[in-house]
């Protein structure tokens, strides 16, 4: 599918640098550039005539800002049997993100946006665009009662709030009080209890164990070891667990006797 896009900023200047990085993007993102608006009134009244499937929005603008502007969206196509367009904010502040989420964004871009992360946002908006009109309208109606999966997790560091992309995380494991997300790179603690995640995201985690979720793309194998009882007793035998092994870190996780065989599956 080759996704009709809409543009809303109110200053002109940003509207003409995000045709031309649509521009310089076609040639491996397919795209129709079907309008842009200075404002929201404009946009509600293009986005209705051109029924794009993905608009990039500015949050700050006068009168109805972008936040609004979305809902808004929402709203109308609650009424009626259109689907919204798929929403990704582009914006000059990263303050707004979680209040995006709220309103089921697609994506939040901060400017200046470069292009290989636009064309990014726009080929899974495209995919998921694309699956959800392939889906048979029983299948649909759940879906679209619950809005889009999420893309990201919302993170503390530093008592700043930020995003994770949902493709960056590994793993998440219940610690105390506290789940532990695992990127390549970083751990955060996040607030989301794994029960609910499971519930929410099974098509993107699978429970290794029962305090563990791994990212089903993360799994590269698991390999069987021996390890001595923490106890150490004597007579005491080495006793053999299974470990799944993720792409990208040296670290492996314990696998439950429960969940072997589905894990074993996924590496077949």
């Amino acid at each position: 599918m080759i996704p009709r896009i809409y543009i809303v900023d109110d200053e002109a200047p940003a509207r003409a640098r995000l045709s031309t990085l649509l521009s310089d993007i076609v040639a491996e993102c397919p795209h129709y550039l079907v309008g842009e608006a200075g404002h929201a009134q404009a946009a509600l009244e293009g986005i209705a005539a051109t029924a794009p499937d993905l608009v990039l929005l500015d949050v700050q603008m006068p009168g109805m800002s972008g936040l609004q502007l979305a809902e808004q969206l929402l709203n109308n196509a609650g009424v009626g049997s259109t689907e919204p367009p798929l929403i990704i904010f582009v914006t000059a502040y990263d303050d707004y993100a979680l209040n995006a989420f709220d309103v089921q964004a697609f994506d939040y871009l901060v400017k200046p946006v470069r292009a290989t992360r636009l064309a990014q946002a726009i080929a899974r908006a495209s995919r998921v665009r694309q699956l959800a009109q392939a889906a048979s309208p029983a299948a649909a109606a759940p879906a679209a009662a619950t809005g889009l999966p999420r893309q990201h997790f919302a993170v503390q560091e530093r008592g700043r709030m930020s995003l994770v992309p949902m493709n960056e995380v590994l793993y998440l494991k219940a610690e105390l009080k506290y789940v532990t997300l695992r990127t390549k790179t970083k751990e955060y603690l996040i607030e989301d209890s794994l029960v609910s995640i499971e519930e929410e995201l099974a098509a993107y985690f699978v429970r290794v164990h029962r305090n563990a979720l791994v990212a089903r793309h993360a799994i590269s194998g698991v390999e069987r070891v021996m390890q001595v009882p923490a106890s150490d007793g004597d007579g005491e035998k080495p006793q053999e667990i299974w470990q799944v092994i993720l792409r990208d870190i040296d670290h492996r996780l314990p696998i439950s006797r429960r969940q072997l065989a589905e894990i074993k599956g996924l590496v077949r």
